[in-house]
């Protein structure tokens, strides 16, 4: 059972920057990614990475803002978020897998989640 656990959430002004982090109890599942889901919305793919490597994917909404990043010694991957747009307020959550790299963006492969980091940007 691995454990995942997010911080780093909070309120933020448009264009600015926000980091979270999510912290794994192991590192048994190769790739992390991170997803977000607002009120009324389905859950969607923001950005993943493998604990080897440095392979790297993002949505396209997300793409030149967002920088997913990681620390093996700390077990720790990390979402920089910048130029924040009102867009992206929802709940992040944090997630594990070992699906091909070709089914990451799809959350129903995912095995563990974390309990989500609220993000609001005002405009």
């Amino acid at each position: 059972q691995v454990q995942l656990v997010e911080s780093g959430g909070g309120w933020v002004q448009t264009g600015g920057s926000l980091r979270l982090s999510c912290v794994a109890s192991e590192r048994s599942m190769h790739t992390m990614s991170w997803f977000r889901q607002a009120p009324g919305g389905e859950r969607e793919f923001v950005a993943g990475t493998r604990w080897s490597g440095g392979s790297t994917a993002y949505a396209d909404s997300v793409k030149g803002r967002f920088t997913i990043s990681k620390d093996n010694a700390k077990n720790t991957v990390y979402l920089q978020m910048n130029n924040v747009k009102p867009e992206d307020s929802a709940v992040y959550y944090c997630a594990s897998t070992r699906v091909v790299w070709g089914l990451i963006k799809l959350a129903e492969y995912y095995n563990y989640w974390g309990q989500g980091t609220q993000v609001t940007v005002s405009s």
